[in-house]
């Protein structure tokens, strides 16, 4: 299946019976299109994430956590969930990563073209400084000195008229990583502002850091890590 997909809807057009029943096979807890992955088998009995959630079958659902797709996998937790001889690969986790990782670069595209996603360094720092960022984006192997000044403009803007209004910042690519996932659209720094596709790049961009099991950003960090 390939790998890069148009961004998809949160609304799945689900009853509310079945959206009520999200359950996820490894913890047993409820939760949210936002919070859930659905997985069904394919025909041929291997088990393939739905990120749009709009295959048809049967599907099941794990928390948007790598910890956990890993444990339904090794544990046979799919088979059960799914009422047939499906089979997890090896390397389920990693699939959906990269999977979450395309939808946020096609979210990304998105957003620039609707004016909602700026590049360069000094565009990021004077929509920080303004308010007009909703969160911060940086390349993992980012300058740790250009990473540093838009941190500082993050900073004066918590401590100003907004104070106590955190803007995350996000370092989960690396500048060669992100040359393969998005090409000519690559960047060093870049944020999103507010409207409903830059809502849905911070959208998706936090759940492949929760998903990468690293929790809400912050300062600095290396590859696919948090800033604190």
């Amino acid at each position: 299946m390939p790998l890069v997909s148009e961004p998809h809807d949160d609304d799945d057009g689900r009853s509310d019976a079945i959206v009520n029943d999200r359950t996820c096979i490894v913890t047993r807890e409820a939760g949210s299109p936002e919070t859930l992955i659905r997985f069904v088998a394919a025909p041929d009995g291997r088990v393939v994430p739905d990120l749009k959630r709009q295959l048809p079958g049967r599907g099941c659902w794990i928390k948007a956590e790598r910890a956990l797709v890993d444990r339904a996998a090794q544990k046979k937790l799919f088979a059960r969930a799914l009422k047939t001889e499906a089979k997890a690969d090896a390397d389920l986790g990693a699939l959906v990563d990269r999977l979450i990782a395309a939808d946020l670069a096609g979210m990304m595209n998105m957003a620039r073209k609707a004016g909602q996603f700026v590049t360069g360094a000094m565009k990021v720092d004077a929509a920080v400084r303004s308010g007009a960022a909703i969160a911060v984006f940086h390349a993992a192997d980012a300058a740790a000195d250009g990473v540093r000044k838009i941190d500082q403009a993050r900073k004066a803007r918590s401590l100003g008229e907004d104070a106590g209004q955190n803007i995350p910042s996000f370092s989960l690519f690396t500048s060669a990583e992100m040359d393969e996932l998005m090409g000519q659209n690559a960047f060093i720094h870049a944020c999103a502002l507010a409207g409903q596709a830059g809502e849905g790049v911070v959208k998706r961009a936090t759940m492949l850091e929760k998903y990468r099991g690293f929790g809400q950003s912050g300062a600095e960090g290396g590859a696919g890590q948090p800033k604190q």
